[in-house]
């Protein structure tokens, strides 16, 4: 969670990732929360505590980008994908959630190099992407990956290694 932005890069996939999760909701209001909730209860599954920032941080995060999914690329009949990654053992580790959807006209702009753009405060959107700019320690869009059409959306956060002696978050 440091705010700085690194240029928009390709979504190279994590290195083995220690941890997986994936699965496919429907876009509908029901799906994104759902989605939410199983991507808390599964980094408390992999050590990353209900209260824990890292989890508070990556699920508030992936609701930002399933709300999205499901908002501006629906598709009637289809929905979204979810995947979530950890590379390496908490408490430090790199996670990462990925939202995929089938729309390809409608693909957010990528993260501004010198920052995220604040939002005007009397804008009735365009709050979400600004979040995961500051939550995320990056972020892109890329074309959705295999044969099926649309895009992807995914943000990463790293933790830091705990030294000897520190507390685990």
């Amino acid at each position: 969670m440091n705010g700085a932005i690194t240029p928009h890069v390709a979504p190279a996939q994590p290195p083995n990732p220690t941890h997986e999760f994936s699965m496919q909701f429907t876009s509908t209001p029901r799906g994104a929360p759902l989605a939410r909730r199983l991507v808390s209860h599964r980094l408390d599954e992999w050590g990353y505590p209900y209260d824990s920032t890292p989890n508070e941080t990556i699920t508030l995060i992936a609701a930002e980008l399933t709300a999205n999914a499901v908002r501006h690329g629906h598709v009637p009949g289809r929905g979204f994908y979810l995947r979530l990654t950890a590379t390496g053992t908490a408490p430090s580790a790199t996670l990462r959630v990925e939202v995929a959807d089938t729309r390809t006209e409608r693909r957010p702009a990528p993260p501004e190099p010198d920052g995220p753009a604040v939002p005007p405060a009397d804008a009735e959107s365009g709050r979400g992407l600004y979040l995961v700019s500051l939550l995320a320690c990056r972020w892109g869009v890329a074309p959705r990956a295999a044969a099926t059409p649309g895009k992807q959306v995914w943000a990463e956060l790293r933790l830091p290694p705990v030294e000897p002696g520190d507390a685990a978050t």
